[in-house]
């Protein structure tokens, strides 16, 4: 990794040297535009719409227009701003972790030690980790002040940019205004179904299926050219989400129980099997005994639960379809 930064962070009157990494990076496949006539690459051009001459980076600057007025922008101009200059991390409050609204979070980046003493940097981290709290700091960083998050990964402090409060929209939605019933029974039904699907979150176990089949377009591309065939590269049944049946809100949370109790099995026999009576969700007036159906579902979850611990990654790839259908289904009847 190289650092894209040097500075200090400002605790106090104690200073810790730092320098700053990216902690992410994109592992999508990189692609370009190409006309589809003749294959040659698209560029774009900065083209000057005065004069029509293209311009070299080197000579653009950076404007404001308001109201028909122009401000133009030197480069030494936007690098007096005093904001600009700084390379302190100034930490400013402290905070329970849980405060933070997790929709502010921008990007991440590790902090390495920058001194031949890191014992400031110990001090610091091992401050956060007795108090069991978030450093909340101000920097400055590529033409931009930023708000921040200093907490601790692994040994290593990591700070995390923040959004500004007007930077996050209200969620203004007309429709969430409406009374809406939810009865008991489907309550249940969904609760036992986010429990069949519990498990602890283990990123190791999902890809990015899109990368994953592009790959495989672009392998398949490169060994048979024009002549390539997508269904026969994909499968034909690569493109079916569903088969388009709409049901309703209850039919879909049975339907996705009866997937994760092991399929196979008709819904409707099943809960009469365990509840001891033939009268399930959709029978007229929906009134499958509650008491029974908790059982059941408290039944099967105990047999999911002992099937996820045997093997964690069975269950994830199990889950996601499951996932998958339940709220295509669910989308379609509502």
């Amino acid at each position: 990794m190289r650092a894209i930064w040097k500075g200090a962070i400002a605790f106090g009157l104690v200073n810790v040297p730092v320098k700053v990494y990216s902690a992410t990076e994109d592992h999508d496949i990189s692609l370009h535009q190409v006309h589809n006539a003749d294959g040659g690459r698209i560029r774009y051009q900065r083209r000057c719409e005065v004069c029509s001459k293209i311009i070299d980076y080197s000579d653009i600057d950076k404007a404001y227009e308001d109201e028909g007025r122009t401000v133009v922008l030197s480069k030494d101009e936007l690098k007096s701003i005093p904001a600009e200059n700084s390379h302190e991390i100034e930490v400013v409050q402290f905070v329970p972790s849980e405060q933070l609204e997790p929709m502010m979070f921008e990007k991440s980046y590790y902090l390495e030690p920058d001194s031949k003493s890191p014992k400031a940097y110990v001090l610091l981290r091992r401050a956060l980790e007795d108090t069991d709290r978030v450093a909340i700091v101000q920097f400055a960083l590529r033409e931009k002040t930023r708000l921040g998050a200093l907490r601790i990964k692994d040994e290593v402090l990591v700070l995390q940019s923040l959004l500004w409060p007007d930077e996050v929209r209200d969620a203004s939605f007309p429709a969430l205004d409406t009374s809406i019933r939810i009865s008991a029974q489907e309550r249940e039904m969904s609760a036992a179904l986010v429990e069949s699907m519990a498990a602890d979150f283990e990123p190791e176990h999902f890809t990015d299926d899109y990368q994953v089949q592009l790959r495989k377009l672009i392998e398949a591309k490169l060994e048979k050219g024009d002549s390539l065939d997508t269904d026969e590269t994909f499968g034909a049944e690569a493109g079916g989400a569903g088969n388009g049946e709409v049901i309703d809100l209850m039919e879909a949370l049975k339907r996705s129980l009866e997937r994760k109790r092991g399929g196979g099995k008709p819904a409707a026999s099943e809960d009469a099997d365990d509840a001891g009576t033939g009268e399930t969700a959709d029978s007229p007036g929906g009134k499958a005994p509650a008491k029974a159906g908790a059982k059941t579902a408290g039944t099967r979850t105990t047999s999911a639960k002992t099937a996820a611990a045997k093997s964690s990654e069975a269950k994830t790839a199990a889950a996601k379809p499951a996932a998958k259908a339940t709220t295509t289904r669910a989308r379609k009847g509502a």
